[in-house]
């Protein structure tokens, strides 16, 4: 062979391995994450586990890549161990598929009919139409279909350009005493492991041996060893990928390996013994691509029906491999409710978004539970409840500071148009849910001041408060229905309320500057309620941001400011409809006439008079009172 020989092998090599990889993306991003959630609802039953670990990787065209997957799925806690051994069986059948597409380029017939069915022959026009469809498609459905039939030509097209370049060698004494060697099992087995653990691929370096095999020399005592080597190969890549990962996941990743060294190891001893005694006169005979297939369907369809019914064995041996320790039982929930974004999923868009949703509606329930927890301490302060709310706020932090990394490095993927929608609201949405859950801890601080200096609002400032707070309560519960459930309609009533409660706010604050003025409750409790207030009022803001930035991702990015300004204008009858009816709903208690006219045209924090002059002694005490908290914060 010549260099020009062994350039047509290498780029055949690389056209094989390129198109395998399109092809299993392109499969991927079609099934939009939907054999991920397969796997993840399995059950306890071994069998069906092992039968969609077959079907989903022979749809991904890869052992390797769903028992990465398992590894993730049982990192992240979603999985338990048991279940894994089933799908991991199911995939090394699941495997063999590949084999025996590639078997097709074996085909040799004078028959029109049957010639079509040989790849080097169709794989052209199925090319021709991937590429109308990828460059006509309009949408990512047709588009990954278009992917997924370059992928098969590229990948049919490396083989074909693989067996052309071996054909040669049919003639080369030295390269048939090198295949010779490889019918000693030990040197064979070595000689597939290594390839296999190299690519990183069973069906990639099991096509490789087919292609070898085209050449007319290679033997089927010379391709059976190398077809064991490479099923344990196979074990490889779940094995790196377990590095740094949790220790259930890294004994996934042991039980896969254990699996493929046992069922290799018990073949070639009673192979090779049995071959010692009887001689298969089947052993000097030349391999073909069909041949290859068959032998590499038998052994591993053999190898599961055997070893399911006692798979336990290979979790006790990993267990015992990786003992528990104390720790593994401790609860630990800051890291068990973040823990399902494993960069695993990444290789798969749609699912690791899909754990991204999850994960951020936890972190809506937890922002909401710290509010309205917050909200009760403020009428009745209970240590115990503070705390919670302390410890929500760290939780929430955590989810927000995971999450964004997580969707940062998401984002860089592969995404189609409404994955792309999705995971621009959720990186919008996260930083509001974190900053509720600030103002959680704010409230917290209030009602702890109040309740060390024993401080109580008036009945009339309570009853005012109680409505504000039912308000607030209403407007957070839709915020969170509306992100979880991408409740559109939801969506847009929270807009009206927000302005409801934006009046509530204000009309609170100057019926409290008037009980200021005529001496019925203390400055200090004016001061911690306009805090209280204020905050709720932000709260609103927030989910206010996030039914508006649903609104605005599923409308493909429209301006948020025209927006708000076009729902608000007065002459839109169904916002003001609206605003009305949350209006009546959260109408403060009435007040009787005297009250009404000497309520105050100021706010409670503003400090000039409408001439521009200081106000009177209120306002000084108030600047002066707010002085002294703020350098009571500062120590």
């Amino acid at each position: 062979m010549d260099i020009f020989g062994i350039l047509a092998m290498v780029g055949g090599l690389a056209l094989f391995l390129y198109g395998m990889q399109v092809l299993g993306d392109g499969l991927k991003r079609t099934s939009g994450g939907r054999l991920e959630e397969i796997l993840e609802s399995l059950t306890s039953n071994k069998w069906k586990g092992a039968l969609l670990g077959c079907v989903v990787t022979a749809v991904i065209q890869s052992s390797s890549a769903t028992t990465v997957m398992v590894v993730g799925l049982v990192n992240s806690g979603i999985m338990k161990l048991t279940q894994a051994a089933g799908v991991i069986l199911g995939a090394n059948v699941g495997t063999t598929v590949t084999s025996w597409m590639l078997s097709l380029t074996g085909i040799e017939s004078s028959n029109v009919f049957v010639q079509l069915l040989k790849p080097a022959n169709f794989s052209p026009i199925v090319g021709i139409i991937g590429v109308i469809m990828l460059m006509t498609a309009k949408n990512d459905k047709k588009k990954d279909i278009g992917t997924i039939l370059i992928g098969f030509a590229v990948l049919m097209f490396g083989m074909e350009t693989m067996s052309s370049a071996v054909e040669p060698l049919a003639g080369n004494e030295k390269f048939t005493g090198i295949l010779t060697m490889f019918s000693n099992p030990i040197l064979g087995m070595l000689a597939g492991l290594v390839l296999t653990a190299v690519i990183q691929s069973s069906s990639a370096s099991i096509g490789i041996l087919q292609a070898l095999s085209m050449s007319g020399t290679l033997t089927i005592g010379s391709a059976i060893p190398i077809l064991m080597g490479e099923n344990i190969g196979t074990a490889i890549t779940a094995i790196l990928s377990s590095m740094g990962a949790s220790k259930n996941a890294k004994r996934a990743a042991l039980m896969h390996l254990y699996f493929c060294i046992l069922k290799t190891s018990f073949f070639m001893v009673l192979f090779y013994l049995i071959d010692a005694i009887v001689h298969f006169s089947f052993m000097t005979e030349l391999a073909n691509p069909f041949i290859i297939a068959m032998i590499h369907s038998i052994f591993n369809l053999s190898a599961v029906v055997i070893m399911l019914p006692i798979s336990e064995v290979l979790v006790k041996l990993a267990m015992k491999t990786i003992p528990v320790t104390p720790d593994e039982l401790e609860d630990v929930p800051v890291e068990k409710s973040i823990q399902i974004l494993d960069e695993r999923f990444l290789a798969s868009p749609h699912f690791a978004l899909e754990q991204c949703k999850t994960a951020a509606g936890d972190m809506a329930e937890y922002a909401r539970e710290a509010l309205l927890l917050g909200m009760g301490l403020v009428t009745e302060f209970h240590p115990e409840q503070a705390k919670r709310v302390e410890n929500l706020e760290n939780l929430v932090d955590s989810y927000e500071d995971q999450l964004g990394t997580y969707l940062v490095k998401l984002s860089s993927r592969n995404l189609s148009t409404r994955d792309s929608h999705t995971l621009s609201t959720l990186l919008h949405c996260i930083g509001d849910f974190e900053r509720i859950c600030d103002h959680a801890i704010n409230l917290v601080g209030y009602a702890q001041e109040m309740a060390e200096k024993d401080l109580h609002f008036s009945a009339k400032a309570e009853d005012e408060l109680k409505v504000f707070t039912a308000a607030v309560q209403d407007i957070m519960n839709r915020a969170v229905t509306v992100f979880k459930n991408d409740d559109l309609k939801l969506a847009k009533s929270v807009e009206p309320l927000e302005e409801v409660i934006d009046g509530l706010n204000m009309e609170i604050k100057r019926r409290h500057i008037r009980r200021l003025r005529k001496g019925k409750c203390t400055i200090e409790l004016g001061l911690t309620l306009s805090d209280i207030t204020t905050c709720y009022e932000r709260v609103a803001d927030h989910c206010s941001n996030i039914a508006v930035c649903l609104l605005q991702v599923n409308e493909d990015g429209f301006d948020t400011h025209g927006y708000l300004e076009m729902v608000r204008d007065t002459d839109n009858p169904e916002f003001r409809a609206e605003v009305a009816e949350f209006e009546h709903k959260y109408e403060l208690p009435r007040m009787k006439k005297d009250e009404i006219d000497s309520l105050p045209t100021i706010a409670l924090e503003e400090t000039d008079t409408a001439s521009g002059e200081k106000s009177d002694f209120l306002s000084s005490r108030i600047q002066e009172l707010k002085k002294k908290r703020k350098d009571g914060k500062k120590k």
